[in-house]
């Protein structure tokens, strides 16, 4: 673990611009808390506030264009796959495509500092057909607060920091235990999310029960289309018998149906 540590320490912006590579890539790693210790490495002269600032900016911003280009091409296998590195695939999807539709373009300034939403937000823009330029601007301001936020929190709390280490004689020291509390906390953090997520969500039904009540032409049946925008096309295939609901007027449009009848819906 030692050598670990070092080499770590040895290669800090290594290691920061990977850790906010990977994490802007969609994998479940913390670049917050890189960042955070980016700050007190920094204020520790361990490392230079510009390099570290370009840098971390640098790797969220390349992947954040690559994720955003996949989604204009891949759509939902991309998004799916990324929602299956997520806790909870279902509420990374709904979290994510209803920021979207209520807030467009304005939710890439504030996506990063919200779990669930931040890996998802460049190809959700990508899949919905963002204009490239819009989405570089809308992005780099959201990366640049995201980056500027948790590198201050690490350089302002640098003493309170240094506090909790001393007796160690080095920087590098100082580092390696910063780095190694910031992940012990973050595993805690996932399991507590994880065991306070509720899952199952969505009450589902079997493809062969509804497809039994569409051969028997059950008046009792409706099955409502809800897809999303950016995957929906008003020339596309249905579902026979299907009707379509705005998911931007979901709860108008749902309360409009017939009380008496069993609804289906289907999603993307």
């Amino acid at each position: 673990m030692t050598d670990l540590l070092s080499l770590a320490i040895r290669h800090g912006y290594l290691l920061i611009f990977v850790v906010v590579l990977a994490e802007s890539l969609g994998l479940p790693l913390p670049a917050s808390l890189a960042l955070i210790a980016g700050g007190a490495a920094t204020a520790a002269h361990a490392l230079h506030a510009p390099a570290v600032l370009l840098l971390a900016v640098a790797a969220m911003m390349i992947g954040d264009t690559a994720t955003f280009t996949l989604g204009r091409h891949a759509g939902w296998a991309l998004l799916g796959f990324l929602c299956r590195l997520s806790i909870n695939p279902e509420t990374c999807i709904l979290r994510s495509a209803e920021s979207f539709y209520k807030r467009g373009k304005i939710t890439l300034l504030f996506a990063k500092f919200v779990p669930g939403i931040n890996a998802m937000a460049p190809p959700l823009a990508g899949s919905m057909k963002m204009r490239p330029g819009q989405f570089l601007r809308f992005d780099l301001a959201g990366v640049s607060l995201y980056v500027g936020a948790y590198f201050t929190v690490g350089f302002i709390f640098r003493d309170f920091l240094a506090t909790i280490t001393r007796g160690f004689t080095t920087v590098r020291n100082i580092m390696g235990v910063i780095l190694l509390a910031a992940l012990a906390i973050y595993l805690v953090y996932r399991i507590w999310t994880y065991k306070k997520t509720p899952h199952n969500l969505v009450p589902r039904v079997a493809i062969e029960e509804l497809a039994l009540r569409i051969r028997a032409e059950d008046e009792n049946l409706l099955i409502a289309d809800v897809r999303s925008h950016g995957y929906y096309d008003a020339a596309a295939e249905r579902i026979k018998g299907s009707i379509r609901i705005e998911p931007n007027n979901f709860s108008a449009e749902i309360k409009a149906l017939p009380k008496e009848k069993d609804i289906y819906l289907y999603c993307t």
